[in-house]
């Protein structure tokens, strides 16, 4: 008989995968999972629907510095990431329709309508048409655009200390700086919390964002948003009763609390694709006042500094960007300052800005502000062409 060859431990060193990478790749695999209706014949990715905007997350956001895009091309407006907002100014949700249009459901059950985006040209706000297929939207209820955001940084706003959300806030402007930022405070089951993610500061934590939009957005239920049916109201009947994919493996629902984390866990680390600022363009910044609601930086729970260019307040925009769509406690006119981190991904791409799109670039964008931001933006106008430029070329390295 032949002998064993023994070779010495040393040539096979052992594959080590940190837990933490392994659970992002996961969280990566649930982002870019593709959902599919139940029942299925696994319940791995069961549940979509019945209503539902797109069957996974990475459809609205695409890759890491992804967002709302709009591109004009031979065949017509393609856009990603574009939703509709339904409500009145005080927040509340259409009866017949609840907080959001979904144009597409399940087999077997009739969508809520059919929407079609249009633009006139690249530097056109968007023009979205709704038709309505269940009836007509209440009398006091309004359409507004709202665009997925980017992912690069976001995460990071968990970490934020909260003292130092609350210490910028100036809701009477006792300073008399014309600028009044304050916190949008959310229930939650451990009570009262500061609002720190989407347009209105609406959600508390990453992980409360995340579910938000499996809930409304793909129609897919978890501890946090217990709703296997999504958005469908008491007046969608056929919607209440379609099969659902809650099972005992996710907590009694369609995503279990451990998948929420790991979504939220790949989002965080999230990093943003800085080129390096510029320091004349950081100046102008600065002298415009726009730091001032865009705080570069904030001191996080464990005493160092997130960089994310927000103070994470809502204030008055003004009439211009007013929808009529408002939040419990947050008026229509009034939304969270926009964290500028992550601008860098968005170089040379078809990103849209602001809440509805209407801007296809900085400039734009920046023209826009009102209310609170007036000064700025009537600073930004007298600039000489050459410093508007270099403010530009300083925020796309953000």
């Amino acid at each position: 008989m032949r002998a064993a060859l023994l070779l010495p431990a040393f040539l096979f060193p052992a594959i080590v995968i940190a837990a933490d990478d392994v659970d992002r790749a996961l969280g990566k695999a649930l982002f870019e999972r593709i959902w599919v209706p139940a029942p299925a014949s696994t319940d791995a990715a069961n549940g979509l629907g019945p209503f539902f905007s797109e069957r996974s997350c990475v459809a609205c956001h695409g890759g890491p510095g992804g967002g709302a895009s709009v591109a004009l091309t031979d065949t017509g407006v393609v856009a990603r990431g574009v939703s509709i907002r339904f409500g009145d100014a005080d927040g509340n949700p259409d009866p017949t329709y609840g907080t959001g249009f979904q144009a597409r459901a399940v087999p077997g059950l009739g969508s809520e309508g059919t929407l079609a985006i249009a633009a006139v040209g690249t530097d056109a706000p968007l023009a979205v048409t709704v038709r309505p297929g269940r009836g007509p939207l209440s009398p006091g209820t309004r359409v507004s655009i709202r665009l997925a955001p980017p992912l690069v940084a976001r995460g990071q706003l968990d970490a934020i200390d909260p003292a130092a959300i609350l210490a910028r806030a100036d809701p009477g402007d006792a300073n008399g700086d014309g600028i009044s930022g304050r916190p949008n405070m959310v229930d939650t089951r451990d009570g009262p919390a500061i609002g720190r993610f989407g347009w209105k500061a609406e959600q508390p934590s990453l992980a409360h964002q995340v579910a938000h939009a499996f809930a409304f957005d793909l129609g897919l239920s978890s501890p946090l948003y217990p709703l296997p049916h999504g958005d469908c109201t008491a007046t969608e009947a056929d919607c209440l009763a379609a099969p659902d994919g809650r099972s005992p493996r996710f907590d009694n629902q369609e995503i279990s609390t451990r998948m929420i984390d790991l979504v939220a866990g790949y989002v965080y680390g999230l990093e943003p694709k800085t080129t390096g600022p510029d320091r004349l363009g950081s100046v102008i910044f600065s002298d415009l006042g726009c730091n001032s609601c865009h705080t570069p930086s904030l001191p996080d729970k464990h005493g160092g500094q997130v960089t994310i260019y927000s103070d994470l307040l809502l204030h008055d925009m003004g009439a211009a960007l007013d929808d009529g769509v408002g939040a419990l406690g947050v008026k229509s006119l009034e939304w969270r300052t926009a964290p500028l981190a992550g601008l860098a991904w968005s170089r040379g791409t078809t990103r849209r800005y602001l809440h509805d799109g209407r801007a296809s670039n900085l400039d734009a964008a920046i023209r826009a502000h009102g209310g609170e931001a007036a000064g700025a933006h009537s600073g930004y106008a007298a600039l000489p062409p050459e410093d508007r430029a270099r403010l530009i070329a300083f925020l796309e390295t953000l």
